[in-house]
């Protein structure tokens, strides 16, 4: 019994891990209430979600925890559409993202398919954008050259309907950007200009625990 619960309060944090806008603290009590065994499942909960140390480096921190550097480097996994900003240290925020969709679409005077390329990139330039739809209320896009130098269509933005984005099965819904929500493109915003409009951005399918260190 004990270690089926174990397994359900992992799966549970991992879920809470996901899903940013859920208090860590009210799910706690939650849980503690409906349960008999609520002094070790509260206890074991506080422990899961405390931040990992692994290898000696730092895992993960909260969005309100976490504090752009000029050194750090944006993953993005295109498999399971799951953004990485990282800490020269190692030390990671993860965020949901939205990735482009799996067919050949017609946009912007282009016939192409969708699905976000994998390759190593670099943010150059930031533009303001009038349709406010694709681009969020901000505008605010971030583009993207390959391998820091070649122009490309592609870039990092927010959407006007985020909540309907992201509540999309798998995530896959963008023209082939990577679309964020607001609240992480103000970081990555900030993070582009500490790093005097270099930032670095690595789109892969499928990650290994081993791609989250420096």
């Amino acid at each position: 019994m004990y270690t089926y619960f174990v397994q359900l309060i992992t799966s549970y944090c991992q879920f809470l891990e996901s899903m940013r806008y859920i208090d860590k603290y009210m799910n706690i009590i939650i849980i503690a209430r409906l349960s008999p065994f609520a002094p070790a499942l509260v206890s074991l909960l506080l422990s899961a979600m405390a931040p990992m140390t692994t290898s000696g480096y730092q895992q993960e921190f909260l969005v309100e925890d976490w504090q752009p550097h000029a050194e750090d480097r944006l993953l993005v996994d295109t498999q399971k559409n799951v953004g990485y900003l990282i800490h020269p240290t190692g030390e990671f925020l993860q965020f949901p993202v939205v990735t482009g969709q799996n067919k050949y679409v017609y946009y912007i005077g282009r016939y192409y398919k969708a699905t976000t390329p994998e390759g190593e990139w670099t943010v150059k330039s930031r533009h303001i954008k009038a349709d406010r739809m694709t681009f969020g209320p901000s505008g605010r896009f971030l583009r993207l050259y390959k391998d820091g130098e070649t122009y490309t269509p592609y870039g990092i933005h927010e959407y006007g309907n985020e909540s309907e984005m992201f509540l999309s099965e798998g995530r896959f819904g963008s023209m082939g950007c990577v679309i964020v929500t607001e609240e992480i493109m103000d970081i990555i915003d900030e993070t582009y200009t500490l790093t005097n409009g270099t930032l670095e951005v690595v789109t892969k399918y499928g990650l290994h625990q081993t791609d989250l260190k420096i």
